[in-house]
């Protein structure tokens, strides 16, 4: 009977922190400045800029490009629709892209250089723990730079 009890106040308490969002509830904006101009972004879950978990999702046309760069957190990613092309490396190589479908996951790990291109018009989910930082193999793709 305790034990009843018990998982029966644990599953009301984790009720009351369930959170969910409609695709039509997502409020979609221009990807943040530190991504190439051309996608739009939304936040799922936390606040990418501060510690903690977060969870967001990038909508890209076909053929959007992001080139080598790294994070300094783990990078997981699950392509929601569309097909995305990854390649680990400070080069961009083709031929050692992988491509992921809809449904398809990746983790890139912290520090490693990879670069991402849209095959088709496609949405990614990424997660991780904040804050979120990307920094570019060369600086002259950063689309911040003046």
């Amino acid at each position: 009977m305790r034990t009843t009890t018990l998982l029966s106040i644990l599953l009301v308490g984790s009720a009351s922190t369930l959170m969910a969002q409609a695709p039509a509830d997502m409020k979609w904006g221009p990807a943040p400045p530190f991504f190439p101009a051309g996608s739009r972004f939304t936040v799922l879950q936390g606040d990418p800029s501060k510690d903690g978990i977060y969870t967001v999702r990038l909508e890209m046309p076909a053929g959007y490009f992001i080139p080598p760069h790294s994070h300094p957190t783990d990078e997981l990613v699950t392509i929601i629709s569309g097909n995305l092309e990854l390649g680990m490396g400070d080069a961009v190589d083709p031929a050692k892209a992988m491509e992921l479908p809809a449904g398809g996951f990746v983790v890139a790990p912290a520090n490693a250089h990879h670069y991402a291109r849209a095959k088709t018009a496609t949405v990614v989910q990424v997660h991780g723990m904040g804050p979120f930082a990307i920094t570019y193999v060369n600086p002259k793709d950063d689309p911040r730079r003046p």
